[in-house]
């Protein structure tokens, strides 16, 4: 049996890259809800920054999320 040790590190490195990239980008859309709920409370400002930063980092997870299923699934290909 031969174990190809560089393919599993290149395995290895970019899971661990996107997994961190994904917290990442999750992290930034709830700091996008939070300021939504700051503009509210302050009685001032516009929320709509927010939104647009929860939404398109939200969506960039579900993309993600959805290219993995993806790969996973044999009967998408």
């Amino acid at each position: 049996m031969h174990l190809d040790w560089t393919a599993l590190g290149e395995v290895a490195a970019v899971s661990t890259g996107v997994t961190v990239a994904v917290v990442v980008v999750f992290a930034l859309g709830v700091l996008g809800i939070a300021r939504v709920e700051a503009a509210r409370d302050g009685g001032g400002g516009s929320d709509a920054l927010g939104f647009a930063q929860a939404g398109l980092c939200f969506l960039a997870c579900a993309a993600v999320v959805a290219y993995g299923i993806y790969l996973i699934v044999p009967q998408f290909h």
